[in-house]
C-alpha cells in the first residue's frame, strides 16, 4: 500500500494485497468459456429488439450505423479493459483496479457505477425474459393469474412476477453449484442462439428489397431526434446498452486461467464478434421491410419473419431470444457476485460478503445480488430505469480509459507488464474516454438525472460505512 498524505481515501491498493486476497477463486474459465460469457452477456435481448426500434424512432436504414459508432466507442474502451484485465485480474474490474491506480474512493465511484448496472440490469432482463416467455406460452393458451403475471409497480393489478423471479433463483442455483458447469450451460446456450441468429440473416437475406434502404440516412426532422447524424448519435446512446456486456467478463478475471492472453481474446473477440452480428441483423431487419413498419413492435425480428411467411422461423427465434436473455442474466450475475464479493473483501462493505465458502465461491455475495435485484424488480418501473444500465457503466468506462495513463507509468515496476497493451497510446485512451462522454451526454435527462442521485447515495454510503471500515485505513491506522 502506497503512502499518501491526504487520508485513508487516498491510499492506493496494493495489487499483491488483492492476488493474495483472491487466491482462492477458482481458475476454471478459458477463453472459450470468456468468448461464450461476452456473447452471450452482449448478444442478448438486445439483437431481437433493439435494431428495429432504433430504426423506427431514429435512424432509419442507418440504424446499423447506429451500431457501428456505439461499436467503436465501446470497442476503444475494450482495449483499456483488456490490459487492466491483463495486468491485474482481479475480480470487481473497474473497481479493483482503480483502486489500485488511483486510489480508494476513485475505485468506489467506479465500482458504485457498475453495481447499479449488475442490479438493474439483472431484475430488467429477467423482467424481459417473463414477458417473452408468458407470450410464448399464450400460443399453448395458457395464462398465468393476473397476481403472479407482473409486478405492483406496473399497475395493472400484479403482485409478483413470478417467471422473473424464476428466472434469477435458477440462475443463482446454477451460480451457487461453481463457475464450471454454469459456463458449460452458457458454452451451450449461446452455440444455439448464434446459429439461430444466423439462420435468421440466412432466411431474411432471401426477402430483401433493396428499395427499403432508400435513402439509407433519412433526411432530419425538426424538433425531433430522428434522421440525420443527430439520428444515428442518438441511436448509438440507445444502443450502447447493449454493448457494455464486455465488463461482465473483466469482472471475473480473477477466475481466468492464464489470464494475460485469456482476458484480452476473450474482451475484444466477444464484443467483435458481437457487433458482427448486430449489424447483420440489423441490415437484413430494415431491408425485409420498411423501417417504419417497426414502430413499437418489441419484437421486430420475429414480425419479419412472420410477414415474410417463416412462421416456423419465427417461432424457433422466439425460444431461442429466452435462451438469449437467459445467459445475459448468467453474465450479470456472476459479474454481479465478484463485485459484491470485492468490495466485501475490501471492507468498503460488510465483511461477509468478501466470504469464499470452502470450494472456493463468493456465494454470500451472490445470494445478496439475488435479493436486492428481486427487490428492484418487485418495485420499480424498468422503463425508467433502464438508462441508468447504461449511465453508470459510462462513468466506469470513463474512468478506465483514463486510467491506463496511470497503469502504463507502474507497468514493469510494482505492476506486472501486461501481455497486451491498449494500441495507438498515448491518443487512444482519451479518445476512449471523449467517446464514453459523448454517449453518456447524448443519454435521456432522466438517466443523468437518475445517475446523478445514484453516485449521491454512493458517496453517502462510502462516507457512513466504507471510510471507517476500510482495509486500506485499518492498515495505515
Amino acid at each position: 500500500m502506497s503512502k499518501g498524505n491526504m487520508g485513508g481515501w487516498m491510499h492506493r491498493a496494493s495489487p499483491a494485497s488483492f492476488e493474495v486476497s483472491d487466491s482462492h477463486l477458482k481458475k476454471t474459465l478459458g477463453v472459450k468459456e470468456m468468448l461464450a460469457l461476452g456473447v452471450g452477456t452482449i448478444v442478448s435481448t438486445a439483437i431481437f429488439t433493439l435494431p428495429g426500434i432504433v430504426a423506427a424512432n431514429y435512424a432509419g436504414p442507418a440504424v446499423a450505423l447506429s451500431f457501428v459508432v456505439a461499436a467503436i466507442v465501446s470497442g476503444m474502451v475494450a482495449f483499456a479493459y483488456a490490459e487492466f484485465a491483463s495486468a491485474l485480474p482481479f475480480a470487481g474490474s473497474a473497481y479493483s483496479w482503480l483502486n489500485v491506480v488511483f486510489g480508494e474512493v476513485f475505485g468506489w465511484i467506479a465500482g458504485w457505477a457498475l453495481l447499479a448496472e449488475y442490479f438493474i440490469a439483472v431484475a430488467f432482463v429477467a423482467s424481459g425474459w417473463s414477458a417473452n416467455f408468458k407470450v410464448f406460452l399464450s400460443t399453448f393458451h395458457v395464462e398465468l393469474p393476473k397476481a403472479l403475471a407482473g409486478s405492483f409497480a406496473a399497475g395493472n393489478g400484479g403482485v409478483v412476477d413470478i417467471l422473473s423471479l424464476l428466472a434469477m433463483l435458477l440462475v443463482a442455483v446454477l451460480l451457487w453449484f461453481g463457475t464450471k458447469n454454469t459456463a458449460l450451460v452458457e458454452n451451450f446456450l449461446v452455440v444455439g442462439k448464434v446459429i439461430v441468429i444466423l439462420i435468421f440473416i440466412a432466411v431474411g437475406l432471401t426477402a430483401i428489397h433493396p428499395n427499403n434502404y432508400v435513402p439509407f440516412i433519412p433526411e432530419a426532422k425538426p424538433g425531433t431526434n430522428f434522421g440525420g447524424l443527430n439520428g444515428i448519435i442518438k441511436g448509438a446512446a440507445e444502443i450502447f446498452l447493449a454493448y457494455i456486456g464486455f465488463d461482465s467478463i473483466a469482472a471475473n478475471s480473477a477466475e481466468a486461467k492464464n489470464p494475460q492472453k485469456t482476458m484480452p481474446r476473450g474482451i475484444i473477440g466477444s464484443l467483435a464478434m458481437a457487433t458482427a452480428l448486430f449489424v447483420a441483423v440489423s441490415l437484413v431487419l430494415v431491408g425485409m421491410f420498411h423501417y417504419t413498419t417497426y414502430a413499437n413492435d418489441a419484437a421486430p425480428a420475429a414480425t419479419a419473419l412472420i410477414k415474410a411467411g417463416h412462421v416456423y422461423t419465427s417461432n424457433l427465434l422466439s425460444v431461442v431470444a429466452l435462451a438469449g436473455m437467459f445467459t445475459a442474466i448468467i453474465g450479470m450475475m456472476l459479474a454481479g457476485s465478484r463485485l459484491i464479493y470485492a468490495f466485501g473483501r475490501d471492507g468498503l462493505l460488510p465483511a461477509g460478503l468478501g466470504k469464499l465458502n470452502k470450494k472456493g465461491l463468493p456465494n454470500v455475495a451472490l445470494a445478496t445480488l439475488t435479493i436486492i435485484a428481486m427487490l428492484v424488480g418487485s418495485v420499480f418501473s424498468f422503463t425508467e430505469l433502464s438508462g441508468l444500465i447504461s449511465a453508470g457503466t459510462l462513468i466506469a468506462f470513463i474512468m478506465v480509459s483514463l486510467g491506463i495513463y496511470a497503469l502504463r507509468s507502474r507497468e514493469g515496476k510494482d505492476i506486472p507488464v501486461p501481455g497486451f497493451k491498449m494500441p495507438l497510446y498515448p491518443v487512444l485512451p482519451a479518445l476512449a474516454a471523449a467517446g464514453a462522454a459523448f454517449i453518456f451526454w447524448n443519454l435521456a435527462p432522466m438517466a443523468k438525472i437518475a445517475a446523478g442521485i445514484w453516485f449521491l447515495f454512493g458517496l453517502l454510503v462510502y462516507g457512513a460505512y466504507g471510510f471507517w471500515h476500510s482495509n486500506l485505513k485499518k492498515d495505515k491506522d
